[in-house]
């Protein structure tokens, strides 16, 4: 299975969080701050990364958008997880470059939901997935509707 990053400073939280993401079968690296999520990212190859977004020294919003800075981890999914759950927080967290956002107190069902759900989506994208179909002008014709 994945690789996936967990970077929060409540430890209750954090072993959680990696409880249930290895019980689903993922290899979990939990770190405490936010530096140590961002080495901890550019050290080892990752799948996703989980981020709480208020962490001593370095939120989880700085490290988004250290991450989405660098092309070895610009790509990198990245799901913010916060107590803040304001419409403009939410905004916040999408702008730094989150790919979802989970609003504490969540349910270790919804959260490995949402960790499945956007791995899904980067390992098989749309545009991948689905063939993509050609039509050209002048190339359809439309059966006429009689009453």
């Amino acid at each position: 299975m994945a690789h996936v990053l967990i970077a929060d400073d409540d430890a209750d939280i954090r072993d959680l969080v990696a409880f249930k993401l290895t019980q689903s079968g993922h290899r979990v690296t939990a770190v405490e701050d936010g530096m140590a999520a961002l080495r901890a990212a550019r050290e080892n190859t990752v799948d996703l990364a989980l981020l709480d977004i208020r962490m001593p020294g370095m939120s989880g919003l700085d490290v988004c958008r250290e991450l989405r800075a660098a092309a070895q981890t610009a790509t990198l999914p990245v799901i913010m997880i916060t107590a803040r759950s304001q419409e403009a927080d939410v905004e916040v967290g999408f702008a730094a470059g989150a790919d979802d956002y989970i609003i504490k107190p969540f349910s270790p069902r919804e959260l490995s939901s949402r960790v499945t759900a956007v791995l899904n989506r980067v390992e098989h994208p749309r545009s991948q997935s689905r063939p993509r179909v050609l039509i050209k002008p002048g190339t359809v014709q439309w059966p006429s509707h009689r009453p």
